[in-house]
């Protein structure tokens, strides 16, 4: 239809044929495309990360809570209670945890038996490592070198020879019952007498001062008679004054009596170092 010079359009479908309209289709396709651009928000994106893991904390509070609860669980399945207690390993692990300058360190107190401070430093970190591999030690120490003695003994005198496999067996319950049954037995004799004092420190005592007799088995190759008694001697002094210089401080508290525990622990000493010399190394042939 024309009026006034220009066309107006009343049917819908001829609205193709005209010009395109000016801006509105345009902005609409900008506005879908800053809509696809940035969508979704910033903002919905940034609360979307952060909740995609858990939080920082919440990692940390549950692996210390998991690991305390494995730690809490397997120590108490490692450290049972009551009367099985003395049966679990566990119980001893303590006493084998030193290092092994430790363990140098006090063999060398032990070979200076007037200086009492053994007992101050073993105190508070007792072990058994220690005096466990001493009395082994004594045990393979004193049946080979009993048996060599023996052994060069009857070639001297053109003798045959047999090994004496009772040199291992008498060495192993000589060296590991008296490291074992003296110091329950003092143990039971202290507390008796209102004096007492720890077991475990008592046979770390009592296993460091068995090392000087490594030395002196070794010395006993040598054949002569009266070297042999000298080395025993010495040797059983040095012992027993390591072990009774560093119980008389405690023992004085036992009363007037103490002097007689002393004396005895000293004698007791005395008496391994005869018995070595007279079982080892008195060769009859």
């Amino acid at each position: 239809m024309m009026s006034g010079g220009y066309t107006s359009i009343d049917n819908p479908k001829l609205s193709g044929s005209v010009p395109a309209v000016p801006d509105q289709g345009h902005v609409t396709v900008k506005f879908s495309e800053s809509n696809l651009q940035t969508f979704p928000p910033s903002e919905a994106q940034g609360k979307i990360s952060i909740a995609a893991g858990p939080p920082r904390d919440a990692d940390d509070t549950f692996s210390k809570s998991g690991s305390g609860a494995g730690s809490s669980s397997g120590s108490d399945e490692s450290q049972p209670s009551g009367w099985l207690r003395p049966f679990s390993l566990a119980t001893y692990k303590p006493y084998f945890d030193i290092d092994t300058a430790d363990v140098l360190d006090r063999i060398k107190d032990s070979l200076f038996p007037f200086r009492d401070s053994f007992n101050e430093k073993t105190a508070s970190n007792p072990d058994l490592y220690g005096p466990f591999w001493i009395c082994t030690t004594l045990i393979f120490v004193a049946a080979s070198i009993g048996t060599f003695v023996t052994y060069i003994a009857h070639k001297l005198k053109n003798k045959e020879w047999e090994y004496d496999i009772n040199l291992v067996t008498w060495s192993a319950g000589l060296f590991y019952g008296y490291v074992t049954i003296v110091p329950l037995g003092l143990y039971v004799i202290l507390k008796y007498f209102s004096a007492p004092s720890g077991l475990v420190p008592l046979f770390c005592l009592y296993g460091y001062s068995l090392f000087v007799f490594i030395p002196a088995l070794c010395l006993s190759v040598v054949p002569l008679e009266i070297f042999r008694w000298v080395v025993a001697g010495v040797a059983g002094f040095m012992s027993a004054t390591f072990v009774a210089l560093n119980l008389r401080a405690h023992i004085k508290s036992a009363g007037e009596r103490w002097f007689l525990i002393v004396a005895g622990i000293f004698l007791l000493q005395l008496a391994l170092s005869v018995a070595l010399k007279l079982y080892l190394f008195t060769v009859t042939v």
